[in-house]
């Protein structure tokens, strides 16, 4: 499934925790937004200065590189914009700063529609990554709707914003899937610009990604696919 079609000026938020946490679970879904001409906006919540085991080197040193590494898998997707709001890493919580951070850029940009971590998953998780999750869809309803949640921003002539859907990746119950059997070596570039966590790109992990993706799409009757959770919003 495609979001519209490819004449549709389209604004789509992508809300992740980590500098590289959508390229391995939504990288093929995110390129061919892109490709279909899509505006894709990155937000980043945290400086991902904790993502490290070598212990030489410096927090603040990894939080530049993983900066650099998003711009640069960035290019490689063809994204309209990124923004990084710089939040500790390991350290996000359920709170109005971090919920007024992302109603903000929400009224800024205006998405159609939101893609960000199911905030759910049973036992062991990423504290961040549900944090996201969840905060992300708290702002988007009923927060970055309703003109009396922040008023601050009225008067920066920031309005309120109604998101029209929402996808969850790594979702506990897929509904929705999308082909990315086209734009895999897009995935790959992007995936594989954020070398601190990844490492180099090489045939052996093209073939593990493209395996993973396989299984997917067999679920799907397509040879390479990635699925999500699709909530529906009424206007």
């Amino acid at each position: 499934m495609t979001v519209g079609n490819s004449n549709e000026a389209d604004t789509i938020m992508v809300v992740t925790p980590h500098p590289d946490d959508s390229e391995s679970s939504s990288g093929g879904t995110i390129a061919k937004w892109c490709a279909e001409g899509k505006k894709v906006v990155l937000v980043v919540c945290t400086n991902g200065d904790k993502g490290t085991s070598d212990r030489s080197v410096k927090p603040e040193d990894l939080a530049a590189t993983r900066e650099a590494e998003t711009l640069a898998a960035a290019e490689a997707y063809g994204l309209s914009e990124v923004v990084f709001l710089r939040l500790p890493d390991q350290q996000l919580e359920d709170n109005d700063e971090f919920r007024e951070k992302l109603v903000r850029q929400i009224r800024i940009h205006k998405p159609r529609l939101l893609l960000t971590h199911e905030p759910n998953l049973p036992y062991i998780r990423h504290r961040d990554h549900a944090m996201t999750g969840r905060v992300a869809l708290d702002a988007v309803f009923p927060y970055a709707r309703d003109h009396v949640a922040y008023p601050e921003h009225l008067g920066e002539g920031i309005e309120p914003h109604k998101v029209e859907e929402v996808w969850l990746f790594r979702p506990q119950e897929p509904n929705i899937h999308v082909d990315v059997t086209d734009y895999f070596e897009t995935r790959q570039n992007a995936l594989h610009s954020h070398v601190s966590q990844v490492g180099e790109r090489s045939d052996e992990r093209d073939e593990r990604s493209r395996k993973r993706l396989a299984e997917t799409g067999k679920k799907y009757g397509a040879e390479l696919a990635e699925q999500f959770h699709r909530i529906t919003l009424g206007r």
